[in-house]
């Protein structure tokens, strides 16, 4: 193969190079998958040491698993905003209803309160819907360490009723 100067002169970033490599190695393998053993085999024609790649498969690993567990805390906040928003339509459907039959057919009361909720609902929405930042990263923390206590409970629970059985 054949190559000129501007070929060799070329220098890719670190995102350009591993751009290309993952396109090459998409292209090379039929199915778009590689074995454990052919990733080291890469990495080590690529100069990388059989413990460098390794950590940063666990370090894949761990990123991985961190995903899953914020897409499954979005969900959570998703869901929970759904039924926060169900409630105050059926609530306040039913006060502006009252207000209107109240003798005046006009909304009086019953909109202070539409509003009121409202806003502090619009601002929970705003919230849920924000999954970057500091806060967003406190609020994912609670929730994580609310999940693994409650799993520690329960875990315990049944050991215990286990315990008990036996």
């Amino acid at each position: 193969m054949a190559t000129n100067d501007s070929q060799i002169s070329q220098v890719y970033g670190s995102e350009d190079a591993q751009a290309i490599l993952q396109i090459a190695i998409a292209q090379k393998e039929e199915n778009g998958e590689l074995s454990r053993v052919q990733l080291f085999e890469i990495a080590a024609e690529l100069g990388i040491s059989e413990q460098d790649i390794a950590a940063a498969e666990q370090q894949w690993l761990a990123n991985r698993g961190e995903s899953s567990q914020k897409l499954a805390f979005n969900n959570y906040r998703r869901r929970k905003l759904q039924k926060n928003v169900t409630k105050y339509a059926i609530v306040n459907t039913f006060l502006v209803l009252l207000n209107l039959a109240g003798g005046s057919h006009e909304l009086s009361w019953s909109l202070f309160i539409l509003l009121t909720w409202g806003l502090g609902l619009s601002l929970n929405a705003w919230n849920v819907y924000q999954t970057q930042g500091e806060d967003y990263e406190e609020a994912f923390q609670r929730w994580r360490l609310k999940k693994q206590v409650g799993q520690s409970i329960g875990a315990a629970t049944n050991k215990f009723m286990k315990w008990l059985q036996s």
